[in-house]
């Protein structure tokens, strides 16, 4: 900046007081915009209209599933996914096995509130949004449950034969989804959301359907290698949450009776394969 540049906004400091705002108001966000999320409004209930959306270009499928897991024990939080997704050995895995085989009913209960969490990856496009006009006729990646998941297996394989099979990832056979949200015992149920009859994505007109296709997120990106901690690291975390120690331990190590006492706090009354519920919870009691 010149001298003459600065002399002409002497006076103006907006940038700067923008600045200071954020420094002594500081937000501490993980969002990420590229994700779509329905919210509730005062009354507890949550409704929108999206469009799942088929696979992207050089990939397989239109979703990908991800398990992880998220407990609380002496020395804090896991949240971490799993390496059963890439169909390796995983310390959590193991170490719930060894609980549960152990015979030991207060073993079972700590391995069910320390069970995998299934999630899912979609590409949706948004049809209405009444929390947020603005992201209506765009598309965001939309990570969701086993619930939803069910919803969209139900339409693809009908169980009675007087229902037709409907691809619901299709854009001109597949169908808008109604997704209704209550709050069931203080956790998101998605029980009444459900399927319009199959229609179009915008009245099947080419040259729009091809803008959206060429906005589609790849989903492959969720299961590459850097969203994986090593068996080790999770080992090691897994040690520290369960004893409250650094010490690094094998799963026989962690399944003796004085490691096992109390090591979880949650609520088993959650559905854990209910993802945005379990981790809206989570939010919650943060």
């Amino acid at each position: 900046m010149s001298f003459a540049d600065l002399k002409k906004k002497s006076g103006n400091f907006e940038k700067l007081q923008t600045e200071l705002e954020k420094v002594n108001n500081p937000v501490t966000s993980f969002a990420d915009d590229r994700f779509w999320k329905p919210e509730l409004d005062k009354s507890g209930s949550g409704y929108a209209i999206i469009r799942f959306l088929p696979q992207p270009t050089g990939e397989d499928l239109p979703w990908c599933k991800i398990w992880s897991h998220a407990f609380n024990g002496p020395g804090g939080w896991y949240i971490e996914n799993s390496l059963t997704t890439l169909q390796k050995k995983d310390p959590v895995s193991e170490y719930n096995t060894e609980l549960w085989n152990s015979g030991i009913e207060a073993n079972k209960e700590i391995a069910r509130k320390q069970k995998r969490i299934l999630k899912y990856y979609a590409n949706i496009y948004v049809e209405s949004d009444p929390k947020h006009p603005e992201k209506e006729g765009k598309v965001f990646l939309f990570r969701f449950g086993k619930k939803i998941f069910d919803k969209l297996s139900e339409v693809m394989t009908p169980a009675f034969d007087d229902e037709t099979p409907m691809n619901p990832f299709d854009f001109w056979s597949g169908a808008n989804f109604k997704l209704k949200i209550r709050k069931v015992d203080g956790f998101w149920n998605y029980d009444k959301s459900e399927f319009e009859a199959p229609s179009a994505l915008l009245d099947g007109n080419d040259a729009q359907l091809e803008e959206v296709y060429g906005k589609l997120y790849g989903l492959a990106q969720f299961l590459e290698a850097d969203n994986f901690k090593s068996y080790d690291d999770l080992k090691t975390k897994l040690n520290r949450v369960l004893t409250g120690s650094s010490v690094v331990g094998t799963v026989e190590t962690f399944s003796k009776p004085k490691k096992v006492e109390a090591s979880v706090t949650e609520d088993s009354s959650t559905d854990e394969d209910d993802t945005l519920s379990y981790f809206a919870k989570l939010a919650d009691e943060d």
